[in-house]
């Protein structure tokens, strides 16, 4: 698969604008993600295969960590590697800006992510309750740089 990975722009966001929540999730809506963009301490990639944008994935930048905000993949191309080729850009963009960790919620049913995280390092390091939708916890995950 030759795919690219590359920061998103707005004319990114455009594409994805009418198709996020059918092809995506229901969360990361145009609003938030246009906000997201404007951040000075966020970073967005896309992950785009012959002009197909097929996932992105961010990061809020903090003193010495950057939070993970998201990895979506579209729907139809979940369990194809794009998932881990974005995760490995987000912890590569941490590296070389000298971070010193890596931190993220999960919700604890969602069993892929989980199995990603902990394939690259991640561990366990408490729980959120109700952190989804006030009804489904979230599993806090760190990786130290």
């Amino acid at each position: 698969m030759d795919l690219e990975i590359y920061n998103m722009t707005f004319l990114d966001l455009n594409l994805i604008k009418d198709n996020l929540i059918k092809d995506f999730d229901d969360f990361w809506t145009y609003d938030i993600l246009n906000d997201e963009l404007n951040n000075p301490n966020s970073e967005y990639f896309v992950a785009k295969l012959e002009n197909n944008i097929l996932g992105f994935a961010g990061i809020w930048k903090s003193v010495d960590d950057v939070h993970i905000t998201d990895i979506v993949v579209k729907k139809t191309n979940r369990n194809s590697g794009v998932g881990s080729k974005l995760l490995e850009k987000l912890i590569s963009t941490a590296i070389s800006e000298n971070f010193k960790a890596i931190t993220l919620e999960v919700n604890e049913n969602n069993l892929p992510a989980i199995n990603l995280y902990l394939k690259y390092g991640f561990k366990n390091v408490g729980l959120r309750k109700k952190y989804y939708d006030n009804k489904y916890n979230a599993i806090i995950m760190t990786k130290d740089l």
